[in-house]
């Protein structure tokens, strides 16, 4: 009796998250008539939550960095007055309702609206910025949509990417539509190494694999592995707040899981601190074994044995190799290359050519 209750209960709650979900990716209304600027101008769409969220840091930086080329661009928040405040920032922001995108216009959609991205205005350029291909077809019924939804109607003139992992991926998916690779920025005036030693400190990012983290923790602290070593999860910190943590941290661990490029245990290597852990598939681009501790995707046993070689490993090995990483992350990952995929990209766009 008390399954057969349950059960509608459970279909309820889930139905009422998809509806709320949907509401919240809607595609902002956008105003009708002359356009807004009288440059061609790139407007990026971006959620207004007030968590901290890697996907619209790296918005809000693609719009200075264009605005620093002379090409401009404006971050488009539906709710009005809306600034991200956890990172210190004095970038170009609009609300949705006073946006007239027009026909010369860019309008980049992240692909979180994908469900809705038909509610997209007719006129402007369309380009979606797909962070986590791994979740493109998110919410998008298999049933009742058609072929090459949600990027079928309107089709998008060119999908950009934050990885190789994820621009193979989409160009398979999406064969006709055009996919660039831009890539990510980490911010070597935020995220460097420490100049002394560290504390024997593991961090970690809590939002991904919950459960298997619990089981990870639980066997390591059963071996003994946890003596001595302070846990710390970086949650709901400002961007300087959650270097201050890598930087101070011997050891991070990197729960990665299908990710669009894996911003956390990037950051963390450019602190210096030594990552140990999954990459997320799009992550295998800069998880070199040679200075960190790569681990098959769900092989929870391969990560327990790698923990604890990290733990058992000399301080100052294990700081050199951090070190090491930090300088090809933040060589491979700098505001120039990116630069340089953005004015490719968008140079010939805001400026009328084909």
């Amino acid at each position: 009796m008390k399954e057969r209750v349950t059960e509608p209960i459970r279909r309820a709650v889930a139905a009422y998250r998809r509806s709320t979900d949907l509401r919240i990716r809607q595609v902002p209304d956008f105003r009708a008539g002359a356009p807004t600027a009288s440059r061609p101008t790139a407007y990026y769409l971006a959620p207004h939550g007030s968590a901290p969220s890697g996907g619209v840091r790296v918005i809000y930086r693609h719009v200075d960095l264009l605005n620093e080329l002379g090409l401009p661009a404006t971050v488009v928040h539906e709710k009005a007055g809306f600034r991200c405040a956890w990172f210190a920032n004095d970038t170009a922001v609009a609300a949705a309702a006073d946006v007239t995108p027009g026909p010369r216009d860019v309008l980049v959609v992240p692909e979180w609206y994908g469900p809705t991205l038909h509610r997209a205005p007719g006129e402007p350029r369309l380009v979606v910025f797909n962070q986590r291909a791994y979740d493109t077809f998110d919410a998008v019924p298999y049933g009742t949509t058609p072929a090459g939804a949600p990027y079928a109607s309107p089709r998008p003139s060119a999908v950009l990417a934050v990885s190789e992992d994820n621009a193979d991926l989409l160009r398979y998916a999406f064969p006709e539509i055009p996919v660039h690779l831009t890539r990510n920025v980490i911010d070597d005036r935020v995220f460097f190494p420490a100049s002394g030693p560290r504390r024997r400190r593991i961090a970690y990012v809590p939002h991904r694999r919950q459960a298997e983290r619990e089981q990870l923790l639980h066997i390591l602290r059963s071996r003994g592995v946890l003596r001595d070593w302070e846990l710390t999860a970086i949650s709901g910190r400002t961007e300087n707040e959650t270097a201050d943590i890598m930087r101070d941290s011997a050891i991070f661990l990197s729960f990665s899981d299908r990710e669009g490029f894996g911003l956390p245990p990037a950051e963390a290597m450019a602190c210096g601190s030594y990552v140990v852990g999954y990459p997320g598939l799009a992550g295998r681009e800069f998880f070199d074994a040679a200075h960190c501790s790569p681990v098959a995707d769900g092989d929870l046993l391969a990560l327990a044995r790698a923990v604890e070689d990290a733990c058992a490993t000399d301080a100052a090995l294990l700081a050199k190799k951090g070190e090491i990483a930090s300088r090809q992350v933040l060589s491979r990952y700098s505001p120039a290359n990116l630069r340089e995929d953005l004015t490719a990209f968008y140079q010939p766009l805001l400026q009328g050519k084909s």
